[in-house]
């Protein structure tokens, strides 16, 4: 053996000088060539030799060569679980009733405010009182005049029952009578016009009116109500998932920050596609819930795809080469764990978690940690030594 290695090392000094050494002139040239590949020649039949010795010599004395060290590394096995894509999005909650309060007139001054802004309200609560001068002067020259018009019916009842004057004049003191009253019912409706009342239950999330201003309901200069036991939440979907987010699908709303998730499921899912956005509407009910806030800030997670029993791993375990993605599992071969590349058909992914359609199944054993720079065929082991 110490031959062989003093034949190789007169090899390589040799190639050294023929490398370094200065050439003579044309005429050592072909010398100089012939020279070296004798040498190269030289060289692999000494390396096959080594080789050959090296084989031999495992066989008929196996501890003289020194034993693989194996890779320490970490293991788990593959299961199969539930597994499902969410869509992740941003929307917010809005109220299922939101009241923008109006006049049932032609709306007037205003004379008195009865509500705050963020007061609780009830159905039917007076809010504002408008100017009603007016139809009430009004109100007390009709009561005047159906005072004049009785009088006169009555005074020409008392001679029709004398058989004195005609049905006629009796005919048109009561039609006088009559049309009075319904003036004054006509007008008191009127009056009632200028109370302003709540009509739902809720908070007045706007006042933006004052005594003295005109009041018309106009949503920027008015009051709004807004009923904080019917709420949902809203957003805006790509269009690409048109297909997949319909009326049913299983939502998750997460409010970050009051640190509460939502189960839910989508109620309306728009058809209209937004021009600008390239979006369609969709949104979800949401439960009665104190803490929640019209216009709060909610991520959005709409299910989108669902297995029951899939094989998954991290995705970080997943690795390329030439022939595509590959994992390292561990196999047991002749008593010695040894790490084994195994390609796969990737599906779905979601966070960290990667869906494996082909190549992996229920009891393989996964290299977890570890994994970087094994080779296929490596020993490894899971013990400390």
């Amino acid at each position: 053996m110490q031959t062989i290695m003093k034949q190789m090392a007169t090899v390589i000094l040799v190639l050294l000088v023929v490398a370094c050494g200065t050439g003579n002139g044309n005429s050592n040239l072909e010398k100089k060539k012939a020279e070296l590949q004798e040498l190269k020649n030289n060289q692999a039949k000494t390396i096959e030799r080594i080789a050959t010795l090296e084989k031999e010599i495992t066989m008929m004395d196996p501890g003289s060569v020194p034993a693989e060290k194996p890779k320490l590394v970490t293991l788990e096995n593959v299961i199969t679980a539930p597994f499902t894509h969410y869509i992740d999005l941003q929307g917010k909650i809005d109220a299922e009733n939101i009241s923008y309060v109006t006049p049932r007139g032609m709306g007037g001054q205003v004379k008195a405010i009865f509500v705050k802004k963020g007061e609780l309200v009830s159905k039917g609560k007076l809010l504002l009182k408008l100017d009603d001068a007016v139809i009430r002067q009004q109100i007390q020259t009709a009561k005047t005049q159906l005072e004049y018009a009785q009088n006169i019916y009555q005074r020409q009842k008392n001679l029709w029952d004398q058989n004195i004057g005609t049905e006629v004049q009796l005919i048109s003191a009561k039609n006088n009578v009559d049309q009075v009253e319904h003036q004054i019912t006509v007008l008191n409706e009127q009056l009632s016009m200028t109370n302003v009342y709540a009509e739902i239950s809720g908070v007045a999330d706007e006042v933006n009116i004052r005594v003295g201003e005109t009041f018309t309901g106009s949503p920027n200069a008015g009051i709004r109500i807004v009923n904080t036991t019917s709420l949902k939440v809203i957003t805006q979907v790509p269009e690409n998932y048109l297909e997949k987010v319909t009326v049913g699908k299983p939502v998750l709303v997460t409010l970050p920050d009051i640190g509460k998730t939502v189960a839910t499921k989508v109620s309306i899912s728009g058809k209209l596609i937004d021009p600008a956005s390239r979006s369609f509407y969709v949104e979800a009910k949401m439960p009665a819930d104190k803490s929640l806030r019209p216009n709060q800030i909610a991520n959005v997670q709409i299910e989108d795809y669902t297995v029951e029993n899939a094989v998954t791993i991290p995705v970080n375990l997943l690795q390329n080469d030439e022939k595509g993605k590959f994992v390292m599992v561990a196999a047991n071969e002749n008593g010695k764990l040894k790490a084994r590349k195994r390609m796969v058909e990737m599906g779905q992914l979601y966070g960290e978690k990667l869906e494996i359609h082909k190549g992996l199944e229920a009891g393989d054993v996964l290299i977890m940690t570890g994994f970087q720079g094994l080779f296929d065929g490596q020993l490894i082991s899971t013990e400390v030594k």
